[in-house]
């Protein structure tokens, strides 16, 4: 039986994130996801535009140049549970959020979804970083609007390579199913050992 693969996308939601930990070996791991809600939109533009090296008179070889993502991710209101974890504002003994400037942000795998027609599509973001919000606000009118919080987002290529991931229409259902329990990693093929010729 084929499977049935989505025709459009539609909708965001199921926004978490990761913290990233960067061991003393130099290798990335991350925490357990934790739920970002009151998601509204999200636009992401890939950063890094090929290069041509021209020899011979022509354009003889394109070099790949992938950088990862820049955009922002629009919420209803940006937790509390970010703030200390990932833009590092600390809690004093008053409960107090405070943002001081020698801070150095944390770094983040980003997941989220949007659903399709046939089956919502998962995508995981490996290395990310978020600016701080801007403050704003308005006056109430004839009725009350609300206020979204904007996260500015870089998602950076990992020294793997790795930039993102996201389900296809055969993913496994264990890999789909445990998408949010724990950060997915690429599984990635052993190299074939080279067949040796007989010998005469």
């Amino acid at each position: 039986m084929a499977t049935k693969k989505n025709k459009v996308k539609f909708n965001i939601s199921n926004v978490h994130y990761a913290l990233v930990i960067e061991n003393a070996d130099g290798t990335i791991t991350w925490g357990i996801p934790v739920a970002l809600p009151g998601a509204v939109s999200i636009s992401l533009d890939p950063q890094g535009e090929p290069e041509s090296f021209y020899a011979d008179g022509i354009e003889y070889y394109v070099i790949n140049n992938n950088q990862g993502y820049d955009g922002d991710l629009e919420v209803a209101m940006i937790p509390e549970e970010f703030r200390t974890g990932v833009l590092m504002e600390i809690t004093d003994s008053n409960n107090v959020l405070v943002e001081n400037a020698s801070s150095e942000t944390g770094k983040f795998a980003l997941l989220f979804e949007f659903d399709g027609d046939v089956k919502k599509i998962r995508h995981v973001m490996y290395n990310c970083s978020a600016s701080r919000p801007s403050i704003a606000a308005k006056t109430n009118e004839d009725g009350r609007e609300v206020q979204t919080e904007t996260l500015t987002v870089k998602a950076r290529p990992l020294a793997t390579g790795f930039v993102k991931a996201k389900t296809g229409d055969s993913t496994k259902a264990s890999v789909y199913n445990n998408w949010y329990k724990s950060v997915y990693q690429p599984n990635t093929p052993e190299p074939e050992e080279p067949t040796e010729e007989p010998t005469s």
